[in-house]
């Protein structure tokens, strides 16, 4: 039976979705194809009639993964975002969360285009959060993007310090609740 195209499209966009669920919750390193594939539904043969390589579809699935994150912004405060962030829910959905908290690490050690695919996620985020249209002096602009990216590092520093403690580590809590705090203290008083 011959695949429809639109099937092939659809096959493709669910093994990206597959991939970037399974690299968030366990790395690069920790997914086979032959299980990728499997977990998709499809046959290991098949994984490279849509992709040249893994390297491929790791940059596709933390381009996928990056977008979902920043979807997450759209018409959401600052305050809201950081509150739902910095969670003990968010902490422990490694699959489902932040794709830049899951995978940054494991993709310092990838080829360049992955690299350049984080990089552009984060550029977008930013945009994102900075709203670009707005009527700001060239210095305003530049200060705001300065906050922008130290409160990003913030809270994605915090919520990889609270994944690398035990689940029942009231540490991994306190991290959460103390950088929570600090963020939401700048946004209020910046």
């Amino acid at each position: 039976m011959k695949v429809t195209k639109a099937q092939v499209e659809a096959n493709r966009a669910h093994i990206v979705e597959t991939a970037c669920r399974l690299f968030r919750g366990r790395g690069y390193d920790g997914v086979g194809v032959a299980e990728l594939m499997a977990t998709a539904g499809l046959t290991h043969g098949g994984f490279y009639r849509h992709f040249a390589s893994k390297a491929e579809l790791m940059a596709e699935a933390a381009a996928c993964g990056v977008a979902k994150t920043t979807s997450l912004l759209d018409g959401v405060n600052m305050a809201d975002f950081i509150g739902h962030y910095l969670s003990r829910e968010h902490r422990d959905d490694r699959s489902g969360g932040c794709t830049l908290a899951a995978l940054s690490g494991d993709a310092a050690r990838q080829p360049d285009a992955i690299k350049a695919t984080f990089a552009t996620g984060l550029e977008n985020m930013l945009a994102d959060l900075l709203d670009a249209g707005s009527a700001r002096s060239e210095e305003a602009q530049r200060h705001a993007r300065a906050r922008m990216i130290e409160t990003i590092a913030h809270a994605l520093g915090a919520l990889v310090l609270s994944r690398a403690c035990p689940d029942d580590s009231p540490l991994a809590d306190e991290i959460l609740k103390t950088c929570r705090t600090a963020i939401l203290d700048s946004i209020t008083t910046g």
